[in-house]
């Protein structure tokens, strides 16, 4: 055996007899200082003895008030040991010490946090675990610790600080939710702190942000929903101009108002969303440009100002603004072919686009029945004639689709109902659904705005029976408890016959549009519907990839390395009041 060696065992043997001096003297252990400190003298030592170091630090630590500072540093060097293993060591014993002197538990957790940077992915979550050790020891002392060690690395741009900062904030959205309920203090910690974390985030950390304050128990009062919504129009910056051919600001305000939209209520209105999109998107929505190729931002769009039309509160200028979407919708819904060119309109498709006329006919009901005199009052006749015009007609385009949707899935259940294509089919039944409910409820004289209406992208309640598709159609000699749809031709004159009116149609046959709202009816051609699948196939999260393309932050945050880069503009740079 070596001098080293002996040495070495030497020092260990002196450890554990210096261990049983403090052992023996329980709450008196205070009193052998000289013995407490020969562990911190080996935390310079030997691997054995760093090992041996670590333990005996943290079981007696709270005994020695006036050695903590020392032997903190000497833990704090354990935690950055070349070896792995005893880094390891260090930081699985610290939760030991903290369990005896909660008030540390917030410096401690501070230095947890510097080390994730690491490259050793089991080291990362042997540092996740004493973090989570120390929520049940003081959890506003952990908040204290992670928020200092985000806010700091938020100042510092470089790829180890954004790394932690990153790994941080995943930590946080997992096990707070994990964790259960917090105390209310804590809870104002966290909104107080993210609120400042806000100030300069990327659009990864905005989303993390945003999914750790909605998992708070307070945002079940409309003051906290109506606080987070308020930070998360700060961040929309919509005092700004809207720039339809930059990709970021469109990524950003979907991103923003997604973010808003879970805590819209009767309480906590999306007024000033749904007011910029009215006064600066809709107005320019053909120029909009798409943040990746795969989406199709258009409907990405419409879907979302249809999602927080519901909450719309008391909007200043709905005549205006009303207006904005009727002219949109109209867009959207040509007016029939007149009776001498119905051949010529068979032979060539018309285009109608119904997943956009889905979204605006749902947010123009929505606003309608704040204002029904926009379509009732007598001096808009004229613009309910048309408007009804146009409305029969793409009632009976959408009968025309429902029915072969019908036909298509008439016998199909289980596993045959979950094939790509037959997905397809039901959510865009729920869209002709959706369209022909909200045309009967407009069709009424006056107008009426009663219905009820799940969008067809959104879950629903539980799935209906294969066999309910065909419940609502009447028997034999029943008569249909509903008002018939008819045409009315563009003199104003309508039909005699409903029957002969609707015989003026017949199914196209190709499809309704070309891209979103298409209808195909050769089923094996393996094409997509477009809107019936938001135009994404394998994008359950409406179609929102990558970074901010070269911005950087959400705010104006250029970091480079894994988060993707390039250099901030500044033009995000807000500060929060």
């Amino acid at each position: 055996m070596s001098a080293e060696t002996t040495a070495a065992a030497s020092a260990v043997e002196d450890l554990y007899k210096a261990f049983g001096v403090l052992a023996d003297a329980k709450d008196k252990a205070g009193e052998h200082e000289k013995e407490f400190r020969s562990f911190l003298s080996a935390a310079k030592g030997s691997a054995g003895e760093k090992r041996l170091a670590s333990q005996f630090i943290c079981r007696f630590f709270k005994y020695f008030p006036s050695a903590q500072d020392d032997a903190i540093q000497a833990l704090f060097e354990l935690c950055e040991d070349p070896d792995a293993s005893i880094r390891k060591q260090a930081v699985k014993d610290i939760p030991a010490l903290c369990r005896g002197c909660p008030e540390k538990v917030s410096r401690f957790a501070d230095a947890l946090s510097m080390l994730l940077g690491t490259d050793d992915a089991q080291e990362v979550s042997s540092i996740h675990a004493a973090l989570y050790s120390l929520f049940s020891i003081n959890m506003k002392g952990v908040m204290e610790g992670i928020f200092t060690r985000l806010l700091q690395a938020g100042e510092e741009e470089d790829e180890v600080m954004a790394l932690i900062r990153e790994r941080l904030l995943k930590f946080l959205v997992t096990k707070v939710k994990q964790y259960g309920e917090l105390d209310k203090d804590v809870e104002d910690y966290i909104m107080q702190q993210s609120k400042k974390l806000l100030e300069d985030v990327t659009k990864d950390e905005f989303i993390a942000v945003m999914e750790l304050l909605r998992s708070l128990k307070t945002m079940a009062t409309v003051q906290s929903r109506q606080q987070l919504v308020e930070m998360v129009i700060d961040q929309a910056a919509l005092d700004e101009p809207f720039e339809a051919s930059d990709p970021d600001c469109v990524d950003r305000l979907l991103h923003c108002i997604k973010s808003a939209t879970p805590m819209f209520s009767k309480n906590v209105h999306s007024k000033q969303f749904l007011g910029y999109m009215c006064d600066h998107v809709l107005p320019v929505l053909k120029e909009v440009v798409s943040p990746d190729e795969e989406t199709n931002i258009q409907l990405e769009v419409l879907k979302t100002f249809a999602e927080i039309s519901e909450f719309t509160g008391d909007m200043d200028k709905l005549d205006t603004r009303l207006n904005t979407v009727f002219t949109a919708l109209l867009e959207h819904m040509p007016p029939p072919p007149t009776e001498g060119s119905v051949e010529a309109a068979s032979a060539e498709d018309p285009k109608l686009n119904f997943s956009q006329v889905e979204c605006l006919m749902f947010a123009f009901h929505q606003m309608g029945r704040k204002l029904p005199g926009f379509l009732s009052e007598e001096v808009n006749a004229e613009r309910l004639k048309d408007f009804r015009v146009r409305l029969q007609y793409m009632a009976l385009s959408s009968q025309i689709c429902t029915k072969r949707l019908k036909e298509a899935l008439q016998g199909k259940s289980g596993d045959l109902l979950r094939t790509d294509e037959n997905k397809k089919r039901v959510v865009a039944l729920k869209l002709f659904t959706n369209i022909t409910v909200l045309v009967k409820d407009l069709m009424h004289n006056p107008p009426a705005y009663k219905a009820a209406v799940t969008l067809s992208w959104r879950p629903t309640r539980p799935e209906p029976k294969a066999t309910e598709a065909n419940e609502n159609a009447p028997s034999a000699g029943t008569k249909r408890n509903i008002t018939p749809i008819t045409y009315e031709s563009s003199d104003g004159k309508k039909g005699s016959n409903p029957k002969q009116a609707r015989s003026l149609y017949q199914p196209p046959s190709g499809k309704f549009s070309e891209k979103a709202g298409s209808y195909n009816t050769n089923y094996n051609n393996g094409n997509s519907y477009g809107s019936y699948n938001n135009g994404n196939s394998n994008n359950n999260n409406r179609g929102y990839r990558g970074g901010w393309r070269g911005r950087g932050g959400f705010r104006g945050r250029g970091r480079g390395g894994p988060r993707g880069g390039g250099q901030s503009t500044g033009f995000y740079q807000n500060k929060l009041s």
